[in-house]
């Protein structure tokens, strides 16, 4: 995996077969292929049953917190979600923006699209759309959206400053993001930086949190505050299927830790600025 294209080649691919599993196949096991070949996405899971708007069908267990209850959501806004795959933070948006509002979802995953216009079929929502299309390159005009979701989907991104200048490039001037996301408090040892099936378990794309949310600060995004911090901690028996024991010993000695954050951004209400620049 040493170019873009090979990354999104991987993640396009796992997250293709995970569209076809249901959430208990994809929570008990690693990478949703039934072999412990990466992360039990069960390690970063949220539970949606409590919120309006959920979808069962539409929760593949896959994110790592709840966006949607920190996002500001109001009666008319338009929201997208990035990596929206079957559609579950989706369709929890779509109850707070009400008949008035509209909500995007944005997925590279042809399989996820189309699970989640089948599920949009079965709920017959005129006002929710999905869109194929990669981050990096949306598919979105500018000054679109109101708010900005996205749930454990940005540290699959190659380019992490791409991406959050998009989301300034889509966002309204005043508009704000709220994006749960995978970070380090420290470094992961090499072994575990290297593994395609660590990428796409949303581990070794994970970057340092502070290098994170200096992109976002960079990116010209104003109100930067982490609103939400869990510890994720994944089983001896996973990492050890890439590290040895001493390694293993090691990396817990070292302090890091793999966080799972939201944050909360928002871009600046004049017009005449663009992502990290002045007026």
């Amino acid at each position: 995996m040493e170019t873009s294209e090979e990354i999104k080649a991987v993640v396009k691919e796992k997250y293709a077969r995970i569209a076809e599993q249901p959430k208990e196949q994809n929570q008990a096991s690693c990478c949703g292929e039934g072999s412990c070949c990466s992360i039990d996405y069960a390690v970063f899971a949220e539970n949606y049953a409590k919120l309006k708007g959920y979808t069962p069908e539409a929760d593949l267990g896959l994110g790592c917190g709840l966006p949607t209850e920190f996002a500001q959501i109001r009666t008319g806004d338009t929201v997208i979600d990035l990596g929206s795959g079957a559609g579950n933070d989706v369709f929890v948006a779509r109850t707070l923006v009400g008949e008035t509002g509209k909500v995007i979802g944005v997925d590279m995953t042809e399989a996820m699209i189309e699970k989640a216009r089948a599920n949009n079929d079965h709920l017959g929502f005129n006002n929710v759309e999905f869109r194929l299309g990669d981050i990096e390159h949306m598919p979105i005009t500018s000054n679109k959206a109101d708010v900005v979701i996205s749930n454990c989907v940005l540290n699959l991104v190659p380019d992490k400053t791409k991406a959050f200048r998009e989301i300034f490039r889509i966002l309204k001037p005043g508009g704000h993001f709220s994006i749960s996301d995978v970070v380090l408090q420290g470094e992961l040892p090499p072994a575990l930086r290297r593994p395609a099936e660590l990428y796409a378990g949303c581990v070794s794309g994970a970057m340092p949190k502070a290098d994170y949310l200096d992109i976002i600060q960079r990116t010209g995004f104003q109100n930067i505050a982490v609103v939400q911090e869990k510890t994720v901690r994944v089983p001896d028996d996973i990492l050890l299927a890439y590290i040895t024991p001493d390694e293993l010993r090691e990396f817990k000695a070292s302090g890091t830790q793999i966080l799972s954050i939201t944050v909360y951004g928002r871009k600046h209400e004049s017009t005449c600025c663009s992502g990290g620049s002045s007026c």
